[in-house]
């Protein structure tokens, strides 16, 4: 290889890592939230730990390097046209056509890599994980117990935890254990018990898994068991200050990989002789790697051609071939599922098109009058930024006193140089965000479509899911967006030295910034505002369809089977049958808790209650009340053919049809009643604080972001936009690390919630502002 091949081979591999990197982890961070939260609810060792992460990198491989090989390509042999040095070249006689050799000897390697990740390494790290998921499930009974919900899962047993302590020991704090065992089998010492299940309250217990025994031993402090006689006068209460308990577990479905994605591909070339399936997973296998090749021929003539494109052109082509390759795979791969086009067909006939692409384009390379395409790319939008400006009215060139003085321009009044340099901002930020965004949902739909497939879920009902999954992929990805478009824009402005012209002209660097900060503030706001009011309803229908297409029950928010409620005040209600239309309640019992020691005080049972509106309470019939102090009844009192209130029970019956939502799916305003419903029960919300105050912090992290990437840019900008897409990955490890340390030891109440929310801003704030005050302007 000589030494202009060396060359660009170079500058095509540097180019094209820095691309794979980028896809690669915005890919990889959509898959790290689940992966981090089972890692800090089980204990598992370093370095099972890291081996878990390493096992998500592969099946991104897959997707992310066929892009980063068109972004190598697009990129490398751009920057060369538009320096000038392809055209060098051909005038010293070398034709355009010489630097396909080093470029396909690029692509010969970028295949390699991506059929090592989808023909052998997906497969098997596919199957490592789910066995290291399920080895961690197995160790951790108890990390699947989340505090504030009532468990149903266990055999004849309901329960509740008010508090969860992970760590090597987990502690559960307020348990309220219901065993449901039908009365004739829990017969013991000549008792007779009723219907009524038996209730087992304790303050704390230590909660250890018994893999053996599939169950989790409990040692409970301050606990006491209460049951029921058939005669209602009977009434038996057990206190224990320490006493042992097991819980027996459901037995466990170990999670499995959907559909041939975990079979290797010498099984899976057999099973595709007779499985329209199999053969799909299989020519998907081979075809992803192939369009590595394809994907850089293409890219040679358009980064030939380009004589003044930029990167921005590069990336604009690369994400809408990209985008539209994987949007016709999915698409042609979907009527083959429905025996509309033979499985080989809708696999290669992406291919076949770049191909064909590839030849014409080839073809045109050395013709005569050869079109900058990439520059007409570029172009569009700036005529059209052009067109919109010449409609706006001219400022003017100052303010003009009384006295014919003139008194300059006002401060804040947008400069030319403010336009150019928020425009291209604006440009890269959301051409970023489009891209990560289209990746996000290739990458989730190739995900799924094992599930699709399984459960039969129609195309229009997984566009719809795609199209209520983008409210959150924009508000993810937006942060990081900022990130990117900053580095890229100030490091074109460094490279080509237009930033020395405007500080020679006397505009400082901190002056040059502020059309940046500026938006990205109000980007900040306007993500606050786009959470508040799209983005929680957006989650709530997307949660739902995924259920649906993983084959789980839809979540039902509105729930009048749900028979263990928490109330308002500290106490529990327990029903068999609940009657939205006549407002009744059947077989009901209430259990009245001391919030402070978390004792049953009050037991309430009747055959029946119903709600009264004129009297705001419920009335009940045919039941009895007893007060409990410790181990004895002080009070009993039966009310057997007449009906009984109690004034404090005022939860209306739309308190039993609530809605039930995840901390995503509720706007701050929500998510605030929701705490102070449940701190009114006595129960903790420290977990739901840190969410709360993230509701904040996280939006105004774009702005952040664009405070410690601005002089990231100035530092880094004499090597280009690339290398401050290079630094944009340690800024973003560097905040996902902090923050996801931060929450999780606010959610351990090691921290407060607001400074466990708060802190990764303030520390890449204070990061910022000390780089912009290191700045030479």
């Amino acid at each position: 290889m000589g030494l202009l091949s060396r060359t660009i081979f170079r500058e095509v591999v540097s180019s094209a890592l820095l691309g794979t990197m980028l896809f690669t982890f915005v890919l990889f961070l959509q898959k790290l939230g689940k992966l981090f939260e089972i890692l800090v609810r089980s204990s598992a060792p370093l370095p099972t730990v890291g081996y878990l992460f390493a096992l998500v990198l592969p099946p991104t491989l897959t997707f992310a390097v066929p892009v980063g090989a068109l972004v190598g390509v697009l990129v490398g042999l751009n920057r060369m046209s538009s320096d000038g040095e392809i055209i060098a070249m051909r005038a010293g006689g070398i034709p355009g056509r010489k630097t396909l050799p080093p470029v396909l000897a690029f692509a010969l390697l970028a295949t390699g890599v991506a059929a090592a990740a989808t023909l052998w390494l997906t497969p098997l790290s596919i199957r490592e994980t789910y066995r290291l998921l399920n080895r961690l499930a197995a160790e951790q009974l108890t990390a699947e117990i989340q505090p504030r919900i009532f468990e149903e899962s266990f055999p004849n047993a309901v329960l509740y935890v008010g508090d969860v302590i992970p760590g090597p020991v987990v502690q559960w704090r307020n348990i309220f254990m219901a065993d449901m065992t039908p009365p004739e089998e829990r017969q013991s010492d000549a008792r007779e018990y009723g219907e009524s299940p038996r209730i087992t309250i304790a303050a704390q217990a230590i909660a250890v898994p018994d893999l053996a025994a599939n169950r989790i031993q409990l040692s409970l402090t301050g606990a006491s068991s209460h049951d029921v006689g058939r005669n209602p006068d009977d009434y038996y209460i057990t206190a224990f200050p320490q006493g042992e308990q097991a819980l027996d577990a459901s037995e466990r479905d170990e999670r499995q990989a959907r559909g041939y994605t975990a079979m290797d591909t010498r099984p899976l070339w057999k099973e595709a002789a007779h499985s329209y399936e199999a053969a799909i997973e299989l020519h998907q296998r081979l075809a992803l790697p192939l369009a590595c090749i394809l994907l850089a021929l293409v890219g040679v003539p358009l980064g030939v051609s380009s004589r003044k494109a930029g990167k921005s052109a590069a990336i604009v082509v690369t994400v809408s071939l990209a985008f539209l390759y994987y949007m016709a795979l999915i698409s042609l791969i979907g009527m083959a599922r429905q025996g509309q086009l033979p499985v080989e067909l809708a696999v290669w006939a992406p291919n076949a098109v770049l191909a064909i692409a590839a030849v014409i384009l080839m073809l045109r390379l050395e013709k005569p009058g050869e079109r900058d395409f990439l520059g007409r790319v570029r172009a569009l939008p700036q005529t059209f930024i052009g067109v919109f400006r010449k409609r706006l009215p001219k400022p003017q060139p100052g303010l003009v006193s009384t006295n014919g003085r003139r008194l300059g321009k006002p401060l804040l009044f947008p400069l030319l140089v403010d336009t150019y340099v928020l425009g291209s901002f604006m440009f890269y930020f959301f051409l970023l965000l489009a891209s990560f965004v289209g990746m996000a949902h290739v990458f989730t739909f190739f995900e799924l479509l094992g599930d699709i497939v399984k459960n039969s879920i129609p195309f229009g009902r997984v566009l719809t899911y795609h199209l209520f999954l983008t409210p959150k992929l924009i508000y993810d990805s937006a942060p990081l967006s900022v990130l990117v478009a900053v580095l890229v824009t100030f490091g074109l402005l460094s490279k080509s030295n237009e930033v020395t012209a405007m500080k020679a002209c006397g505009v400082s660097l901190y002056r040059l910034s502020v059309p940046i900060l500026m938006m990205s503030g109000l980007l900040s706001v306007a993500l606050f505002a786009f959470d508040h009011y799209h983005v929680p309803e957006a989650n709530r229908v997307q949660d739902a369809i995924r259920n649906e297409i993983k084959g789980r029950p839809v979540q039902t928010y509105l729930r009048p089977d749900r028979k263990w409620i928490f109330g308002t005040g500290p106490r529990i209600y327990y029903y068999k049958y609940f009657e939205p239309a006549e407002r009744l309640m059947v077989g009901i019992n209430v259990y009245e808790l001391d919030s402070e020691t978390f004792r049953l005080k009050r037991h309430i049972a009747a055959e029946r209650a119903r709600w009264e509106p004129s009297l705001k309470t419920w009335v009940f019939q045919n039941g009895w009340v007893r007060d409990i102090e410790g181990v004895r009844v002080t009070r009993h009192e039966s009310f057997q053919g007449q009906p009984k209130t109690f004034p404090q029970l005022t939860e209306e019956p739309g308190y039993f049809l609530k809605e039930v939502k995840q901390d995503k799916q509720m706007n701050y305003q929500e998510l605030a009643n929701y705490i102070r419903e449940l701190r009114q029960s006595g129960f903790d919300t420290v977990r739901l604080q840190v969410q709360f105050h993230k509701k904040f912090s996280v939006p105004l992290f774009a702005l952040i972001m664009a405070v410690i990437s601005a002089p990231f840019a100035f530092l880094t900008g004499s090597r280009g936009a690339m290398a401050g897409v290079g630094v944009s990955f340690g800024l973003a490890i560097a905040y996902w690390a902090v923050s996801q340390l931060f929450e999780q030891v606010g959610n351990l109440n090691q921290l407060p919630p607001v400074m466990a929310a708060w802190a990764p801003d303030a520390v890449f704030l204070l990061a910022g502002v000390s780089l912009f005050t290191r700045l030479r302007t």
